[in-house]
């Protein structure tokens, strides 16, 4: 790693993934009162004021070291506590010093990475005791805190300032984020609902947006289709937790990574089933995580299990996707157990094109994640799919297609009159976003509009691209008189 890490280690249920969210400024993790929520290791950029590194949220410490899932989760924690640069060891002062925190206090005095001792919920004098008796672990003086009030911060800056320190490497990278450029754009958009948009201010910040960043690849499906197993075998490591038991991964994990040069994000999620099927409060927190995740990501991969493709529920999934804006690519695996290859891949076709018609043009995969079959067909498409989603089309070729196709098919009428389609300019893209001036916005009808974007698509070479067309009132920035005309033609 190339920036400062703090991983937070402890038994289940003594506040890990709130210190998480508390330290990274937003609720990341998933909370609950539940023990043993937290299963995969999590990761995000944290800050205390001016101090910026990188901590890791683990699974809660079982004292487990067969096969079962505990013991898989607690090779998981032991793994990011190698990676870690400085550790935290969070008791809960409430409960007391425990015989499982004393186990692995013994564990953490032998581990090569600095350790510093946490008492959690010592908000009040509840905690009191147990802030006195953490002493006797032996890992030093203890630093009080209460990660779901805040409390104790600035002794934890003070900590990992020193750790810091000692420490060499690190970089800061101040650049806008993806999601501040979109709602700067946004709010061009949304100012001038009524008025002419302002170009020169759209084109500024497309400028910015357009610039290059990374990939950030979100894999979603049902519960054991083998998500996990796909990014694991990407990656090559068993960096997730996977196994035969449904539903292990319940928050989404980044992880950061290169493929091929390229710098990229990785994005496991839990697996989505229908909602009359959710009734446990923890399942409903991992399903809005993985809709969030879905929302923040570039592009999307759909994965289904060979054995029984595009059910309901994966149809849901792909709607929520295309409805985002989000690139799609569908991919079946398990494709190594599949007997009649040929004849399961059309009738895979067949039902994307009955019912999904929406999703018309979407990249459709096979492969096989425990076997890593196809997986790297799979990646060279998905940058080709991110490049699409990323495309600039110049104003004068919109223009000029604009003039073609209302002249090919002319609006209908509205109120006796021509609906006028005047101008049109790409506002912004991720995914491509247009802007067409009209006479009559409101009168243009559902079936024009599905027109214009089936054309779109087709002429500037977009297959399974979502696109946006938003249809707005405005003056032609061309005509006599406008603000910077004599300008824009003298380009």
């Amino acid at each position: 790693m190339t920036e400062f890490t703090v991983a937070i280690i402890g038994r289940p249920n003594v506040g890990k993934s709130t210190l998480f969210n508390r330290l990274v400024g937003k609720r990341l993790a998933i909370v609950d009162d539940t023990p043993g929520v937290t299963r995969d290791r999590r990761e995000g950029p944290a800050k205390i004021g001016d101090l910026r590194f990188r901590v890791i949220d683990t699974a809660g410490l079982e004292d487990a070291t067969d096969q079962s899932l505990e013991a898989r989760m607690r090779r998981q924690t032991e793994l990011a506590l190698e990676e870690a640069d400085l550790a935290f060891f969070l008791i809960d002062a409430r409960a007391g010093v425990t015989p499982l925190d004393e186990h692995f206090a013994g564990v953490l005095r032998k581990a090569k990475t600095p350790v510093v001792l946490l008492a959690n919920k010592c908000e009040g004098r509840a905690g009191q005791p147990g802030l006195h008796e953490s002493f006797k672990l032996g890992l030093g003086e203890p630093v009080p805190v209460s990660a779901e009030h805040g409390e104790g911060m600035s002794d934890l800056y003070d900590v990992v300032r020193d750790a810091k320190e000692l420490w060499t490497g690190g970089d800061e990278d101040g650049a806008e984020s993806d999601e501040d450029i979109e709602d700067r754009i946004e709010k061009l958009l949304a100012e001038n609902e009524d008025g002419e948009i302002d170009e020169e201010a759209l084109e500024a910040a497309f400028e910015k947006e357009a610039a290059p960043r990374k990939m950030k690849l979100t894999i979603v499906g049902r519960p054991n289709v083998g998500k996990s197993t796909l990014i694991n075998r990407l990656v090559g490591s068993d960096r997730l937790l996977t196994g035969p038991e449904a539903g292990i991964t319940r928050d989404s994990i980044a992880l950061d990574w290169t493929w091929n040069g390229r710098p990229m994000e990785l994005v496991d999620t839990a697996g989505l089933r229908k909602k009359a099927r959710v009734s446990e409060k923890v399942e409903r927190l991992s399903a809005a995580d993985t809709l969030r995740a879905i929302r923040f990501s570039h592009v999307v991969v759909l994965l289904l299990d060979a054995a029984d493709m595009l059910e309901k529920q994966d149809l849901t999934i792909a709607r929520q996707v295309l409805e985002e804006g989000r690139a799609l690519i569908i991919a079946a695996n398990k494709w190594d157990a599949v007997d009649d290859r040929q004849e399961a891949l059309q009738k895979l076709r067949d039902r994307i094109l009955r019912s999904l018609p929406q999703a018309k043009g979407v990249p459709v995969m096979t492969v096989s994640a425990l076997r890593g079959q196809r997986v790297d067909a799979l990646m060279d498409t998905a940058f080709e799919v991110y490049d699409l989603w990323n495309t600039r089309i110049p104003t004068s070729a919109l223009n000029q297609w604009l003039a073609d196709n209302v002249e090919a098919h002319p609006p209908p009428l509205a109120r006796g009159r021509r609906i006028k389609l005047r101008y049109m300019t790409q506002a912004k893209s991720r995914p491509p976003t247009f802007v067409v001036f009209a006479s009559v916005p409101e009168s243009l009808p559902d079936s024009y509009h599905r027109y214009l974007i089936n054309s779109l698509r087709e002429t500037f070479n977009l297959p399974g691209i979502p696109l946006r067309l938003l249809v707005r009132r405005g003056k032609n920035p061309f005509a006599p008189g406008a603000k910077g005309a004599g300008r824009r033609r003298g380009r």
